[in-house]
């Protein structure tokens, strides 16, 4: 198993506001461009890049109590995990563990730790489909 990788970063943009329709064309909206440059700037070379199977684990502090779904804020984060160099793809991650705590005004924050598991995980005890 690999060494952990820990670190803080902004709260993200929603799904909702990460893309943008231009025409017939999808393109990542201004504000998701903003948030992908500060992972590559926080995170780029700061740790190597992950191989094979990881295990995501995720807190998230939102800036205020409104009502918000955790997915819509998992999406733009993953990218811009993958953006920032710490994987290849998001398809590594096979294990995912996210949380919404309680707000962090003004700002919010997300705390994230990756874990390569290369495996380790399918010897666990866990069910498997038999057909």
């Amino acid at each position: 198993m690999g060494a952990d990788v820990k670190f803080e970063l902004p709260w993200p943009p929603s799904l909702n506001r990460y893309y943008r329709h231009v025409g017939p064309r999808v393109l990542i909206s201004r504000e998701g461009r903003r948030f992908r440059m500060m992972c590559v700037s926080r995170l780029g070379g700061a740790f190597r890049k992950l191989a094979g199977r990881v295990k995501l684990t995720g807190e998230f502090f939102p800036p205020d109590s409104r009502r918000r779904d955790l997915d819509n804020v998992l999406k733009c984060t993953l990218d811009s995990l993958v953006h920032a160099g710490l994987m290849e793809d998001d398809s590594q991650i096979k294990h995912i563990d996210v949380r919404m705590e309680d707000p962090v005004p003004p700002e919010g924050l997300v705390y994230i730790e990756l874990e390569e598991i290369n495996g380790q995980e399918k010897k666990n005890g866990r069910r498997a489909c038999s057909n």
